[in-house]
């Protein structure tokens, strides 16, 4: 199983300490811990993706629940009224998020916050936040990774102006959270809420 690289100091240290209890023969403390550890690999898992491409289609940026699709607007990758898909992760799914298109990064901006629930609707202004906007040949979105109540680290792997190819590696956010994708007004979504998404395989919208 492939685990991404953030995850390896944690998954040595729960290990070691599973080790070290049953080394002193703690094993009421000793088998949890191993649950916890077990968990921990499984956590940071960054499993091999494969799904629809193209220019046409937006793919979903994380695995989660939809929580809400609204309208909104959002004036700093878009500059105006857009249409807002929101991904709630939880502890048990793949927290490694993926680039929902092709094309080059042209805005970013980490926003310091609070940690709180990321389910609430005010947590993708005032939580912690990393934003993302993607110039693609058919249209301008932006992803944004919010921290939640758990989650205390944004990890967002590229910089503005690093041409990204859809379905690849965007970052990560440990330990609980949630992704909105801003998209357009034009664009013609194919989910609904309560809907579950695999991050580089599920399809939120169409270009139109």
């Amino acid at each position: 199983m492939r685990v991404a690289p953030e995850g390896w100091p944690f998954i040595v240290l729960a290990w070691a300490i599973v080790a070290a209890l049953f080394w002193f023969g703690l094993w009421p403390a000793a088998i949890p811990m191993a649950l916890v550890a077990s968990w921990v690999v499984a956590f940071f898992r960054d499993p091999v993706r494969n799904g629809r491409r193209g220019d046409d289609v937006v793919i979903a940026p994380a695995d989660g629940l939809i929580v809400s699709i609204i309208p909104i607007d959002e004036p700093n990758a878009i500059g105006g009224p857009a249409i807002r898909v929101s991904i709630f992760m939880n502890v048990f799914s793949v927290h490694v998020n993926r680039y929902p298109v092709s094309g080059t990064i042209t805005f970013r901006h980490y926003q310091k916050g609070v940690f709180g629930h990321a389910g609430r609707e005010k947590a993708a202004l005032e939580n912690e936040h990393s934003d993302i906007g993607i110039t693609s040949r058919n249209g301008t979105l932006l992803t944004r990774q919010i921290a939640g109540s758990v989650a205390r680290r944004i990890v967002t792997d590229d910089d503005v102006g690093t041409v990204v190819s859809q379905g690849d590696r965007l970052g990560m956010i440990r330990f609980g959270s949630r992704v909105d994708v801003f998209l357009p007004i034009t664009a013609r979504i194919l989910v609904k809420e309560g809907d579950q998404t695999q991050a580089g395989v599920s399809v939120l919208a169409e270009w139109s």
